[in-house]
């Protein structure tokens, strides 16, 4: 295993110096390889479609499908460009139309940042590179393999963030209070909870679904604010995020509001161009009735 992972991080650093232009020549080959030949979670892909957008005809459908592997295989190479890719680049990239006002909050007190697996999320801390006067991380769900887990933490803490093991976050909140720093906390809130933390739920794309709250949680113990960052795909390889401000002390807010109003924005953002969400993602994979079921158990 040791060799194998050299042995493929030595390509993967050669190829990330090649423009993203070329990449994306190689990308139509991997798009080629994961769809039509590996097939890669395509049940589940059709699946979240058909559900999801019960409107759509199934030619509909399929284009959205055809557009996600492309854009998934982009998203591989994207990520692999992290290795080498300039400051200036990124933010040519990766367009931040409002980042001073996560910049002015962060002044006075902290943010907890809400987004979801759409897009290029690997690109959004590039919104640190020019932060100054408090902290960034990011909670992330670590690989089993160790050298794999060791080459993204690299990747994702090429812009000055943190990486924070997701099941960690509290201690992390717990530790900046005490050092007094004001920070930035991102959570990619929008894939399914584990058994065990399947306490929220509501609509969302026409399905009973749930949502994790800790965010929302931590937000309004401790009277931090929450941004909402909407990201787009502007054409192959440019993005585009608006922050949008959900409150700025989410002490005021009431029980709920907070993730409901994220739930509301991410669906917006997905619906605009569908695409670019994660749809091999088994989403729904838990039903509300295993919860009923679980409570009866207990009981």
């Amino acid at each position: 295993m040791v060799v194998l992972f050299y042995f493929l991080n030595s390509i993967l650093w050669i190829l990330a110096w090649l423009p993203l232009e070329v990449l994306y020549v190689i990308s139509y080959f991997l798009y080629f390889l994961v769809y039509y030949v590996v097939r890669y979670r395509l049940k589940v892909v059709r699946k979240n479609l058909k559900n999801s957008f019960p409107e759509m005809t199934d030619k509909e459908r399929l284009r959205i499908e055809k557009d996600y592997y492309l854009h998934f295989a982009d998203l591989f190479f994207e990520t692999v460009k992290l290795m080498h890719i300039s400051d200036a680049e990124i933010k040519k990239r990766m367009h931040f139309t409002n980042p001073e006002l996560l910049y002015k909050i962060c002044q006075n007190n902290s943010v907890v940042v809400m987004l979801g697996h759409y897009g290029n999320w690997e690109w959004i801390p590039s919104i640190f590179i020019d932060a100054k006067g408090f902290v960034a991380g990011e909670l992330y769900r670590p690989l089993n393999n160790k050298y794999f887990d060791g080459f993204f933490l690299k990747l994702r803490q090429r812009f000055g963030t943190f990486n924070i093991p997701k099941n960690d976050a509290l201690r992390a909140v717990v530790n900046f209070k005490r050092e007094k720093k004001n920070f930035a906390l991102g959570f990619i809130a929008d894939q399914t909870p584990s058994r065990s933390n399947l306490h929220y739920w509501t609509n969302f794309l026409n399905q009973d679904t749930p949502f994790l709250n800790g965010p929302e949680r931590i937000a309004q113990k401790n009277g931090y604010a929450v941004i909402y960052f909407d990201v787009q795909k502007v054409k192959r390889g440019y993005y585009t995020c608006d922050l949008i401000l959900l409150t700025d002390n989410a002490k005021d807010t009431k029980e709920n509001e907070i993730t409901d109003k994220y739930v509301e924005l991410f669906e917006k953002t997905l619906r605009r161009n569908p695409a670019y969400w994660l749809w091999s993602h088994k989403r729904w994979k838990h039903k509300r009735s295993e919860v009923v079921e679980a409570t009866k158990t207990n009981c």
